[in-house]
């Protein structure tokens, strides 16, 4: 899985008022990422409300990634459910339909890192792609230490991790033991390039997906000082944005900028009025336009 590397958007998942995935929309969505240089997707993760969908929606979204995803392009499925049976069959699913790799969130804390191992075994036996671990202390307390990481990325058919943390000290050392790491803090991406990262998947990638590739191709040349640039602007869109509610804000920019992305999904409410004239005004100061991105 060399080649599983680069910039995958995090993409949202655009529903319809019954709930069910907007086709057009998902496809615009997909259209334009890889216009931009996106190397691949990350299909029904947090961003995408994976764990709001039902398992037909988020089966459809895969497939619809799929298809529309050209040769050399990667699209990686989280699979994570509520329950280890769904994860299961989400994780056949997506194997069947053409994907490159699965994913998954642990259980949650909960869980004692016995039962998040067993929950990853299973996933790994069933998969016929490679697995990518996830990596979130603020999601689940169950993955603490570096030998459990390190255990985890052991498991036959894993190939490493996204890994959504500020401590870049631990991605090097599990980038150093020849893991596939992905930076999954949108916020120190170049950072996470420096530390050994291999690419990032994050939700601000569905605005300026473009401005994540430049970042990620000057970190491979080395051009370290204009990376960091390119890190300093998305970072002020990240600060103008993160004043909201994020997934409303996300769906309410692309929908603004043409791409019909709906609403969240309940339980997560609407922006208000108020909130909505807040929101272009943070993202003009932060020197972007609200209703051109994507465009």
């Amino acid at each position: 899985m060399n080649q599983l590397r680069g910039v995958l958007p995090a993409i949202v998942t655009p529903v319809d008022a019954n709930g069910n995935l907007n086709e057009t929309s998902y496809r615009t969505l997909l259209e334009r990422f890889y216009e931009r240089g996106a190397h691949g997707v990350y299909v029904c993760g947090q961003t995408g409300e994976g764990l709001q969908l039902p398992p037909e929606v988020r089966e459809r979204a895969t497939e619809v990634a799929v298809a529309a995803t050209p040769q050399g392009r990667h699209v990686v499925v989280h699979v994570g459910a509520a329950s280890t049976a769904e994860a299961l069959r989400l994780t056949r699913h997506a194997s069947a339909a053409g994907a490159h790799a699965v994913s998954s969130l642990p259980p949650g804390s909960a869980y004692s890192f016995q039962e998040v191992q067993a929950y990853y075994e299973a996933l790994a036996e069933t998969s016929n792609v490679p697995v990518l671990v996830y990596y979130f202390p603020d999601f689940s307390s169950s993955i603490r230490t570096l030998d459990q990481v390190t255990s985890l990325c052991s498991i036959p058919n894993v190939v490493g991790l996204k890994f959504t943390d500020f401590d870049l000290y631990r991605l090097s050392q599990v980038a150093n033991s020849g893991n596939t790491i992905f930076n999954g803090r949108d916020e120190v991406f170049v950072a996470g390039m420096l530390m050994g990262a291999c690419g990032g998947i994050g939700s601000f990638y569905n605005l300026v997906p473009e401005l994540f590739v430049s970042i990620y191709e000057d970190a491979l040349e080395g051009c370290w000082a204009r990376a960091r640039q390119s890190q300093d602007r998305a970072n002020a869109l990240i600060q103008a944005v993160l004043q909201f509610p994020m997934l409303p804000a996300l769906k309410r920019l692309l929908t603004w900028s043409g791409i019909d992305c709906g609403y969240p999904v309940l339980p997560r409410r609407v922006l208000t009025g108020d909130e909505e004239s807040a929101l272009r005004i943070a993202v003009e100061n932060a020197g972007f336009a609200p209703d051109r991105f994507l465009r």
